[in-house]
C-alpha cells in the first residue's frame, strides 16, 4: 500500500508519514520545503523520515502540474492520498494574499486533476481548517454550520478548497473526506504558531504579545490526538452509495484560554512571561470550540491529550531541539540568550 503525503516535510505531514512508516507502509512524501518559516526545521522533519526503506521523497511546488502528473504517472500505485500541503497562517494572508491562493487554491486543483487520473485510488483526505467557520458565533462549531462569512483570506482559501472537492467528487468521483483542524500544537510545531511564538519570547525574555480581553480562547489540539484521527478517517473512505465528499471536526472539545497557555508554558520552561497586551485583529476570532461527534461516529476517535500533558511535550522537544539550558529536575532550565533562538 502507497500513501502519497504531500507537506510531508510539514508539522502534521511529518507525522503522519512517520507512522505510516512504523507500520510498515510505503510513503511518497511531497514538499516544496518552502521559506514561510525556517526551511531548516523542515529539513530536520524530512531527515527523520529519509532513513526508512519505505520512504521516497520528492521537492515540488504543488501548483508545478507537470510535476504532479510525472510523480503520478511514476506512482501510479498509489492507493491513498494525505494532502496536508498549503500556504499557512491567517495573519500572514493579509501580507501576501497572492501565494494562498496560488498554494491553497490552483494546488489544489492541481493536485486533483493528478489524482482523479489513478485508477486504484481508495480515499483521499485533505486539510481544511477550523478558520473556515469565519464569523460564526454559536459554539461549538459543527459541520452543518453556514461557512460563507470568512473573516481572512486564508479561511476563504480554506473554504474554497471544500467546495472544490465536492466538484471533484460529483464530476469524477474522487472519494474525499476534509478535515477541519482545530490549532494544532505539540512536538516539531510550526515556529509561527502561538504557542511556540510564546515560548520562544519567554526564554528571550521579551513580552509576550496578548489580546486584550479574558475570554480569548482556542481548542488546542494536540498532534498525536490528529493523527490519530486522521489515519482512523483514512481508513475509512466514504460511501459512494451516501456520499463521495464529507467533511469532518479533528479538535480537542475542550477550549482553553490562552491565558491558561501561557501559564503552562512559564511551569514548563520555569520562567515568568514578561506580558503585553494589545487590541485583537479583526482576523482573530474569540473562541475556536469543535464539536466531534461525526468524527466518532465515523470512527470511535475522541480526543485524549489536555493542554496540561501536551504543553510539557512540546516544551521537551523544544528545549532538545534547540539546545537550551541545563537539565534541572528532569526538565531543561533555558537560557534566554541562545543563539539559535
Amino acid at each position: 500500500m502507497t500513501t502519497l503525503v504531500t507537506g510531508s516535510a510539514g508539522f502534521i505531514g511529518h507525522h503522519v508519514s512517520r507512522v505510516l512508516l512504523e507500520r510498515g507502509e510505503r510513503v511518497v512524501g511531497l514538499d516544496d520545503l518552502n521559506g514561510y518559516y525556517d526551511p531548516a526545521l523542515k529539513r530536520a522533519r524530512n531527515d527523520r523520515l529519509t532513513g526508512w526503506p519505505g520512504y521516497r521523497f520528492i521537492e515540488a511546488d504543488l501548483a508545478d502540474r507537470d510535476a504532479l502528473h510525472r510523480l503520478m504517472a511514476e506512482e501510479a500505485g498509489i492507493t491513498r492520498i494525505v494532502h496536508l500541503a498549503a500556504q499557512a497562517g491567517v495573519r500572514h494572508s493579509m501580507v501576501d494574499p497572492y501565494i494562498y491562493v496560488q498554494s491553497n487554491v490552483m494546488g489544489h486543483v492541481c493536485l486533483l486533476e493528478a489524482a482523479r487520473r489513478l485508477k486504484n485510488l481508495d480515499h483521499l483526505v485533505f486539510a481544511s481548517s477550523s478558520s473556515v467557520y469565519g464569523l460564526n458565533e454559536a459554539l461549538p462549531f459543527r459541520e452543518g454550520d453556514p461557512v460563507d462569512r470568512p473573516n481572512s483570506l486564508y479561511a476563504a482559501t480554506k473554504r474554497s478548497g471544500e467546495l472544490i472537492a465536492h466538484a471533484y467528487g460529483h464530476l469524477y468521483g474522487v472519494p474525499q473526506t476534509g478535515l477541519r483542524f482545530f490549532t494544532v500544537y505539540g512536538p516539531w510545531g510550526r515556529p509561527d504558531m502561538a504557542y511556540h511564538g510564546f515560548a520562544r519570547a519567554i526564554v528571550e525574555g521579551r513580552p509576550v504579545t496578548l489580546y486584550d480581553g479574558e475570554g480569548l480562547s482556542r481548542d488546542f489540539t494536540y498532534i498525536d490526538d490528529v493523527v490519530d484521527g486522521l489515519l482512523r478517517v483514512l481508513a475509512l473512505p466514504p460511501d459512494p452509495a451516501v456520499e463521495r465528499v464529507r467533511l469532518v471536526n479533528l479538535g480537542n472539545h475542550r477550549p482553553e484560554k490562552v491565558t491558561r497557555l501561557v501559564e503552562l508554558l512559564e511551569h514548563s520552561l520555569g520562567r515568568r512571561a514578561v506580558i503585553h497586551r494589545v487590541e485583537r485583529p479583526a482576523s482573530d476570532l474569540i473562541s475556536t470550540f469543535a464539536a466531534v461527534d461525526e468524527a466518532e461516529r465515523l470512527t470511535g476517535w475522541q480526543p485524549s491529550t489536555g493542554l496540561e500533558i501536551g504543553i510539557p511535550r512540546f516544551v521537551d522537544w523544544f528545549v532538545r531541539y534547540y539546545g537550551l539550558g541545563e537539565t534541572v529536575g528532569g526538565s531543561e532550565k533555558v537560557s534566554p540568550n541562545r543563539k539559535n533562538l
